[in-house]
């Protein structure tokens, strides 16, 4: 089974600016990644070539990088994900820049099971999170925050992916 999952936003800066939030992913201030609603991205070695990490179940090992650009991730985990994720910016016809997150996979095994699932709507969620966290840099009055669909909600729910026990995450409404 075949997946290309693709999120995407227009942001009002150059695709200078809009790049380094590419740059800073897995650093000690990311900028883009949104912990601590979610699992950190970790990364061994920092963003360069090579360097192997991920975030909660997901494997990963940076397979190509252009700084200010474009960073591939090659997955290694979970078992039946064989493909990458990465994260794009492009000029925007109008101005401006295009920050795009792609994924493209061959699901095998149970994969194609917990794709449909579960996996598919944890992902859309953290990457709408992220493309909320790259709006609110550049217009911190103008970004709202995507609602979490009562299956996300659940799912967090049980897989445990949810902030400190105590603290309400402002992006479950």
């Amino acid at each position: 089974m075949a997946v290309l999952n693709v999120h995407e936003r227009r942001l009002p800066a150059s695709p200078e600016r809009v790049g380094a939030l590419i740059d800073g992913l897995a650093g000690a201030d990311d900028p883009l990644w949104p912990s601590p609603a979610w699992p950190r991205m970790v990364l061994d070695r920092g963003l360069r070539v090579g360097s192997r990490g991920g975030h909660g179940p997901i494997g990963y090992t940076v397979a190509a990088y252009v700084p200010g650009q474009w960073v591939r991730f090659r997955f290694s985990a979970p078992r039946g994900f064989e493909g990458i994720h990465e994260f794009t910016v492009q000029p925007a016809e109008a101005g401006g820049a295009v920050l795009r997150h792609t994924i493209a996979v061959r699901l095998h095994g149970s994969a194609r099971l917990w794709w449909p699932l579960a996996f598919r709507w944890l992902h859309d969620a953290l990457l709408e999170d992220c493309l909320d966290r790259a709006a609110h840099a550049f217009e911190p009055a103008n970004s709202a925050r995507a609602r979490r669909t009562p299956w996300v909600r659940l799912l967090r729910r049980l897989t445990a992916q949810t902030p400190a026990r105590g603290r309400r995450d402002r992006n479950e409404r």
